[in-house]
């Protein structure tokens, strides 16, 4: 007995309304493309190739790179490093409380929505001002880099946190409060354990991020590699610049890895 084909249902056709949302997003990014195709200068796109000779001799100085004062690199690596390690230690503890009271099934609205705005200002602040505004606070040096890693990371691990937890399975926390929990015990049995892996991913990412991030704090003479880093270009010296371009792509390069593994543990 034979039994006849199964039926395969139509796709949904998206309505109207859907379609018109759809066209009006999608065409509102073309336009605004073009319209920032002047102001982003993209016309000087074919001077890549026009001014090759340029780009040639610029990079004919990082061919050779100098070495000769390989420890003090690695010293300043190792600081920079230092430096996003306890920014974004800082960062976390600043995210973990925030990124619970911006959560939309934690928090009630009238401090939900007031925290998520001050995430919004905090991330949106350059990394390069709030180190000036420490700069002029504590003096030259690390620390003012630090806190300027962590407040702007703790910003975006904070929105980072809190979607997370907006995105949880709520059958664990109704469990929890079934046996008769209080809030802060539904957080703490209920909400952490299932968030806790993807906010490690989202720290150890941040981590990466910041090992780049401080090099530019030099500018301002927040210390780490990116001082010697900007002082060499300065002096056209670009052997020098190649040198520190190689330690930090390297030191960069071992905390992905290093951070992949942890990850991979984890998730």
């Amino acid at each position: 007995m034979t039994t006849p084909d199964a039926v395969i249902p139509a796709p949904p056709q998206p309505s109207v309304g859907q379609r018109a949302f759809d066209f009006t997003l999608w065409g509102g990014i073309v336009i605004l493309l073009i319209i920032s195709f002047g102001p982003a200068e993209l016309h000087k796109f074919p001077l890549l190739f026009s001014n090759s000779a340029n780009m040639q001799q610029f990079g004919a100085g990082f061919l050779k790179p100098d070495f000769s004062d390989w420890q003090m690199l690695v010293g300043k690596m190792w600081l920079t490093i230092q430096m996003a390690l306890w920014g974004t230690t800082l960062a976390i503890l600043f995210a973990v409380p925030l990124g619970l009271l911006g959560a939309r099934n934690v928090a009630p609205p009238f401090i939900q929505l007031p925290v998520r705005r001050l995430m919004d200002l905090v991330r949106s602040v350059p990394d390069l001002v709030l180190g000036t505004a420490f700069l002029v606070a504590v003096g030259l040096g690390p620390f003012a880099g630090v806190m300027a890693l962590a407040l702007n990371t703790g910003g975006v691990l904070a929105k980072l946190f809190a979607e997370a937890v907006e995105s949880i399975d709520k059958g664990p926390v109704e469990g929890v409060r079934a046996t008769g929990a209080v809030p802060l015990q539904e957080v703490i049995w209920g909400v952490i354990p299932q968030v806790a892996p993807l906010w490690t991913s989202y720290a150890l990412y941040r981590f990466e991020s910041n090992s780049r991030s401080a090099t530019v704090l030099g500018l301002i003479g927040a210390g780490g590699i990116g001082q010697i880093l900007f002082d060499s270009m300065n002096s056209f010296n670009y052997s020098l610049t190649a040198a520190i371009s190689i330690v930090i792509v390297v030191a960069v390069t071992m905390i992905d890895l290093l951070s992949q593994t942890i990850r991979s543990r984890l998730l």
